[in-house]
């Protein structure tokens, strides 16, 4: 899992949360988990995608926790069509599978990262934070061999418009392939032998020239891209 904030987004307002599943016991769970931490509110349920993008639509919540496999639309399309509605909303998959081909669709999507169904509840909480302060939640090294086992689903490079990576200096696109590669930016810090915090800014630049919402994303598009190779 990315590196976890304690502390909740800026303002007293509690994080808005949008259950999605389509087991009511599930759901039921983890609202109990939810309920009983005083900055995190579950605004409303869903038990399928359809209902997820209308309450979505409705309730705007912060986080969207988002079952993959539902009846009527699944996670991965209801995932799509609230980021392409531009709702100022983070989608954070629930998986019963860490290499499941449909996350990576999810992620693809827009979603911000995604987490076991059976997390331990202190990881659950401490990703909603994470997520709605603007983070990624996803391991690394799971997110690369992911797309290691399923980047033959993603688009062919040679068949892809090629995103603006020369708006990149040399030293962006060179974290930018050490973070598709799984790297942690304390990690990249020592291959560059720079410090964490100019890893972090260059980060940034890459996210905001390549008009990207995180570091999910970005993995995503350098394995789209041809960038990095499964095995890279």
């Amino acid at each position: 899992m990315s590196s976890s904030v304690d502390s909740t987004p800026s303002g007293e307002r509690p994080i808005r949360i949008l259950l999605v599943d389509d087991q009511p016991l599930l759901r039921t769970g983890f609202r109990m988990v939810l309920g009983a931490e005083p900055d995190l509110d579950v605004v409303g349920e869903a038990g399928d995608g359809i209902e997820a993008v209308d309450l979505a639509r409705r309730l705007l919540p912060d986080v969207v926790l988002m079952d993959i496999r539902m009846p009527r639309m699944d996670g991965v399309a209801a995932t799509k069509a609230i980021v392409e509605a531009r709702l100022p909303v983070r989608v954070l998959i629930l998986t019963t599978f860490d290499l499941d081909e449909y996350v990576v669709g999810a992620l693809r999507a827009g979603a911000s990262g995604f987490l076991a169904k059976d997390v331990p509840a202190d990881d659950l909480v401490t990703a909603i934070r994470t997520v709605a302060a603007g983070e990624a939640v996803v391991a690394p090294r799971i997110l690369k061999r992911l797309l290691d086992r399923f980047v033959d689903r993603l688009p062919d490079p040679e068949a892809t418009p090629a995103p603006a990576f020369d708006q990149l200096t040399e030293r962006e696109r060179e974290v930018l392939i050490l973070v598709a590669r799984g790297l942690s930016n304390a990690e990249i810090a020592k291959e560059l032998s720079v410090s964490e915090t100019t890893v972090k800014t260059h980060v940034g630049h890459v996210l905001t020239k390549l008009g990207l919402r995180d570091r999910v994303q970005a993995v995503v598009m350098a394995y789209e891209a041809g960038l990095v190779r499964p095995g890279g």
